[in-house]
Formats: C-alpha cells, sequence, structure tokens
C-alpha cells in the first residue's frame, strides 16, 4: 500500500509546493504526495520558475488548503515553517509528523533566494525519502 505524505506550510504558494515537487520526483510515483497550507495564496510563479530550472514542472500545481484533506489518512505530515507547525491541525491519524524551518523565499524578489531555498529543500527531501520511504519498503 502506498504511504501518502502531506507537505504542510503557511499558504501553500512556495516552500510546501517545492517540497511536494521534490518528493514526487524522488519517490517516483510510488507514494501519495500532498501538500496545502493553512491559507491559500496560490502557486508563486517564482516557486514553479526555480523548479523549472531544476527540471521539474510544477506548474500544474494547485494551492490547497488543509481543510480539504481531513478525510485522508497520512502516513507522514511534514510541516516546512514554524507558523504552519503551531498552526497544524490535529489529524485524527497515525501520521508521524515532521518538521523543518526552511527560510521564507516569497518575500525576497531575488530569484537567487528562490534557488537557495530549493536546493535546502531538494537536500531535505531527497533524504526523506531514502530514510523514510525506502528504508521501510514503500519503494
Amino acid at each position: 500500500m502506498q504511504k501518502k505524505v502531506l507537505v504542510l506550510c503557511t499558504g501553500n504558494s512556495c516552500r510546501s509546493q517545492i517540497a511536494e515537487g521534490y518528493l514526487k520526483h524522488f519517490a517516483g510515483g510510488l507514494a501519495e504526495i500532498y501538500s496545502a497550507g493553512v491559507e491559500t495564496h496560490g502557486v508563486n510563479p517564482k516557486a514553479i520558475a526555480t523548479m523549472a530550472e531544476d527540471g521539474i514542472d510544477i506548474s500544474g500545481h494547485t494551492s490547497n488548503n488543509i481543510l480539504e484533506y481531513t478525510g485522508i489518512d497520512f502516513d507522514y505530515v511534514i510541516t516546512v515553517c514554524d507558523n504552519a507547525k503551531e498552526r497544524c491541525p490535529v489529524f485524527p491519524s497515525k501520521a508521524l509528523k515532521f518538521h523543518h524551518n526552511f527560510p521564507d523565499p516569497a518575500k525576497s524578489t531575488d530569484m537567487e533566494e528562490f534557488g537557495k531555498v530549493r536546493a535546502l529543500i531538494k537536500d531535505y527531501c531527497e533524504k526523506f525519502v531514502e530514510e523514510n520511504l525506502k528504508q521501510h519498503g514503500t519503494i
């Protein structure tokens, strides 16, 4: 059975979208990956552009609210900012929770900042898949 992973951020516009893209890439489609925000701000065009620079297309992603996923029994919930961790609703599930506070590139007009954050998230996602999905026989 496929594991279900939720990436949660404040607005589901940058960090969680980038993480969703990389988790899907590294998991190779063998895990169900979702992203959401405690609010929805739309997918940031610079997040789409920075991922395209690394060959990953997230242009079809949508900005979703966490409440849209209350019926899904997630195996893992990853919060990618402190605000989301503090505001994350309690899921009635067995989900293992992970947290890493990545800098918010949305506040920057500099694409270089998006690239730096993208690299941090890429490294985190690759390790997450190796340590939590592949080692547990999911992939």
